[in-house]
């Protein structure tokens, strides 16, 4: 029978092995954040979302916030009808449907730019895009690729499964 770590250890090495979906953190504005006078179309056009990563808005909280809205919101700088709106100065806002979302600043400043639309695709099927092509230009941390894509990953689990149980499985 195997211990509770033995156990532990196997869960984990499973989960490394075929719990391969990332979620991609982007952060609206990159390294100049959630702010008046910058050309938001031109980062989101920059960038591929896809169901289950996030956006996050990144700006001092007593002076911004972000809304998400409707087309007509977007188009006309108006929260009327908001379907969420946040506050903290950093934001994390999960993108779960496939769909276009919408987002500005309430306040006032989307006539200033503060507006941001973002066209959210469905996860690639994992056989014609496996993780190791799903990039991004986000200025988040990006996942760790090894070379040899999955290959490379389960190989390494087993080395160290190896190492661990001091077993010759490979």
């Amino acid at each position: 029978m195997l211990s509770s770590t033995s156990n532990q250890l196997i869960l984990l090495s499973f989960v490394l092995i075929f719990g391969t979906v990332t979620a991609t953190d982007h952060i609206v504005g990159a390294n100049k954040g959630w702010n008046p006078g910058i050309n938001y179309t031109l980062w989101a056009n920059n960038h591929t979302f896809y169901v289950g990563d996030l956006i996050s808005f990144r700006y001092q909280k007593n002076q911004y916030n972000v809304f998400e809205v409707n087309q007509t919101g977007y188009d006309n700088c108006t929260t009327e009808g908001a379907l969420g709106n946040w506050s903290s100065g950093k934001d994390f806002i999960p993108l779960n449907e496939s769909k276009r979302y919408y987002f500005i600043c309430g306040n006032g400043q989307c006539f200033n730019g503060m507006k941001v639309s973002v066209l959210v695709h469905p996860l690639p099927s994992p056989a014609a895009s496996p993780v190791a092509n799903h990039t991004s230009n986000s200025s988040a941390a990006a996942p760790i690729v090894l070379p040899g894509g999955v290959v490379g990953l389960r190989a390494l689990v087993v080395a160290l499964a190896s190492i661990w149980f001091g077993s010759g499985w490979i």
